[in-house]
């Protein structure tokens, strides 16, 4: 049987020792009273609160997990159950970022192929049970709560590349053909416009999309080439585009 593991930043990989037998998952939603400068919005033909919706909200799951040490499967032979789930109590401490500042660690909570989920330890609690003589404990019922967090972005991408910002041509002056630029010619008009009697053209943002993977950038194609508009091109018009070869 697959167990309930969490994975870190680095790659490495926190199992438990017993799966949980339940767990409880909680959804609240981007919405709260709507509120005037001189407090809650009220009135006497209102059936239910104004509501002001905000966006985005909370996912939390909460879990409760069970550490012994008499349980096997412990790559940690210890007799103070704390040595086991002090990893876990770390994620909900702040490391340090780029900018200086603390933020929690990203865990991802995994269970085979049925949970994958992103987020950040807001809090953690143990009771612990069977102490030695020594008063080490043994056994530790570990809650958790996870917030739940969004996945990170994909980054753009570009043919034969991958692209953190769009390409430096944007700066090109205007009427030169800078290293690794190609030349593609188009017709103009808009592309499947019934009553448009110049023709079915090519679009600058089709031309983008198809180019750099993002249609956004039909405004460099616009840059460069010196269009003012780009929904009117002349047909035959050749554009300056970036070649795969030229970029990489």
């Amino acid at each position: 049987m697959e167990r309930v593991g969490f994975l870190l930043e680095t790659g490495e990989r926190l199992g438990c020792l017993l799966n949980p037998e339940s767990i409880e998952v909680r959804r609240q939603a981007g919405v709260r009273p709507r509120r005037s400068v001189g407090g809650a919005l009220t009135g006497r033909g209102l059936t239910d609160d104004p509501l002001l919706y905000t966006g985005g909200g909370s996912t939390e799951l909460k879990l409760d997990l069970l550490f012994d040490v008499s349980l096997a499967g412990s790559s940690l032979q210890t007799e103070d159950v704390r040595d086991l789930t002090r990893p876990l109590w770390r994620l909900a401490e702040n490391v340090e970022s780029e900018d200086g500042y603390g933020r929690l660690q990203t865990v991802r909570f995994v269970w085979g192929k049925s949970w994958n989920v992103p987020g950040v330890v807001a809090a953690i609690a143990e009771r612990l049970e069977y102490f030695t003589p020594q008063g080490t404990p043994q056994r530790s019922w570990l809650r958790m709560r996870l917030l739940r967090v969004e996945e990170p972005a994909a980054p753009r991408t570009y043919p034969g590349r991958q692209l953190a910002q769009p390409p430096e041509i944007l700066s090109a002056p205007t009427g030169l053909m800078p290293e690794g630029m190609g030349v593609h010619e188009i017709t103009g008009g808009t592309s499947g416009a019934p009553d448009d009697d110049r023709g079915a053209g090519e679009r600058l943002d089709e031309i983008a999309q198809r180019t750099f993977g993002d249609p956004s950038y039909w405004r460099l194609l616009a840059a460069l080439n010196d269009i003012d508009d780009p929904l009117h091109i002349p047909p035959g018009q050749l554009l300056q585009v970036p070649t795969v070869s030229g970029r990489t």
